[in-house]
């Protein structure tokens, strides 16, 4: 039943899509000429009516094909919203490309603005009041996925725990299956259903919507019987990998003639057209930024100088992409002492100067590092970069610390949006940084930005788990 529900869900999902999409055109011609009336129409509604049929078809494609309409049980809200404002970004800034290429001058801006703005609205409000919906049906013990779960080890009570705190995902645990009884598992209120030689007739008789295999390594050798039990009784079978705790929540399966590749970790920046993409920003942006800034870097580097001696500029030895090293540029904001490269700043440091502190609270200092952007050593958004001595030490007792060189260092980054900066929790902060790299997309690094700028910030626990 839920597997013709969700047919039945995703039809009526790509159809009211459509309509939206199409029928903001009308909308914003009506309020447009209509209701605003200060503008002077020189197309008529039916021309807008015709771009938008095609327009309608193209947006729905990328849609479908960037897999807008998968089954989305399992993903929160915010990454569902997040792909939908890019894909809606994306279609129209190609729409109002054709329409520069064809020299269509009497398309109404301010209409084509007004519908992307109305659209892009509705589609997120529609999805908005669609989960508030589910989520109070499934609060209810309606729309749930009746789950079997094979195992009683660690990975079975790491998803029973998960499925039974996050009640609005909809899952319904039947009871598990294993060797004996579990009276931790028994205690979490699922039934044992019995051993493994019983588990075709189990299967047979519960008729689950989903089997999940949580066995241990020590029952390895059991998965061509679960798998065999579950094709036999035609239930779909997900397993947890036993070595699912050093793996990330993106993974990528490749094919090596014939035999499958699990990479532990997804890089989405290993893909060049992502990677092209990401470049092509860091070199526009800091560009830009160098030249309308120089008047401010310029006074910048006058009061560095008459602020005490030494240079304007302070280059410091930093590890890079793929632990390269690398010279990082900031504005000088201390005195010249013999701990540079291995004394921690801190909010209060008697080395800093008080200009220094001045071009410290307000991020002026690290102008300079858009020059290091524009040569190709860091990016606007990644993981901070750190010195040798403390890579050297970090890389020893923080696990998982290396992996922030896979990609470019950043100016900002989302440990940093985050308030993890400066002497703070350097675990935590790996954690965010590992969080940014499996999880890339140029809507992330807007947002990103976007909080460096103007401030704020997320709940540790609404990103990380």
């Amino acid at each position: 039943m839920i597997k013709e529900n969700q047919q039945l869900l995703n039809r009526l999902n790509v159809l009211s899509d459509g309509l939206i999409i199409y029928l903001m055109f009308p909308v914003a011609f009506w309020l447009r000429f209509y209701v605003l009336k200060d503008g002077h129409q020189t197309m008529l509604l039916q021309e807008y009516l015709r771009t938008g049929i095609w327009f309608t078809v193209l947006e729905l494609f990328v849609m479908i094909v960037t897999g807008m309409y998968r089954p989305f049980r399992h993903v929160r809200l915010r990454y569902e919203l997040g792909q939908l404002w890019t894909i809606c970004t994306v279609c129209f800034l190609l729409l109002l490309s054709w329409l520069s290429l064809r020299h269509l001058d009497d398309y109404s801006r301010q209409l084509m603005f007004l519908y992307f703005a109305l659209s892009v609205g509705l589609l997120s409000l529609k999805r908005f009041t669609l989960r508030q919906i589910l989520w109070r049906m499934r609060a209810g013990g309606y729309n749930l996925k009746h789950v079997i779960v094979i195992g009683d080890g660690k990975l079975a009570e790491r998803y029973l725990d998960k499925i039974q705190d996050e009640i609005t995902m909809g899952y319904h645990p039947v009871g598990y299956i294993s060797e004996r009884e579990n009276a931790g598992l028994s205690g979490r209120n699922i039934p044992w259903l019995g051993s493994y030689e019983k588990m075709e007739q189990i299967l047979e008789k519960r008729k689950p919507d989903e089997v999940i295999s949580a066995i241990d390594s020590h029952e390895f050798e059991r998965t061509p019987q679960i798998i065999a039990a579950c094709e036999k009784a035609g239930c779909k079978l997900s397993v947890i990998p036993i070595y699912a705790e050093y793996m990330s929540g993106n993974q990528q399966l490749d094919d090596l003639d014939g035999i499958p590749l699990l990479n532990v970790r997804k890089i989405p920046l290993d893909n060049l057209a992502n990677a092209f993409l990401k470049r092509s920003l860091d070199i526009l942006a800091s560009a830009l930024i160098l030249i309308v800034f120089s008047p401010l870097m310029l006074f910048c580097a006058i009061g560095v100088k008459m602020s005490s001696p030494g240079p304007i500029i302070f280059a410091q030895k930093r590890i890079g992409r793929n632990k390269k090293p690398f010279m990082m540029y900031k504005f000088r904001s201390m005195r010249v002492n013999d701990s540079q490269d291995t004394g921690w700043s801190g909010k209060q440091d008697s080395r800093k100067t008080r200009f220094g502190s001045f071009i410290r609270k307000y991020s002026l200092d690290e102008f300079p590092q858009f020059w290091n952007v524009l040569k190709g050593d860091m990016s606007l958004v990644g993981p901070r970069p750190e010195v040798p001595f403390y890579v050297e030490q970090f890389k020893e007792e923080v696990p998982r610390y290396m992996l922030k060189h896979l990609v470019r260092p950043g100016i900002t980054g989302w440990a940093q949006v985050n308030d993890l900066r400066g002497d703070t929790s350097i675990p935590q902060r790996i954690r965010y940084d590992i969080y940014y790299i499996e999880n890339w997309s140029l809507w992330f690094d807007l947002k990103i930005l976007f909080l460096t700028v103007f401030g704020g910030k997320f709940k540790n626990d609404e990103v990380i788990s």
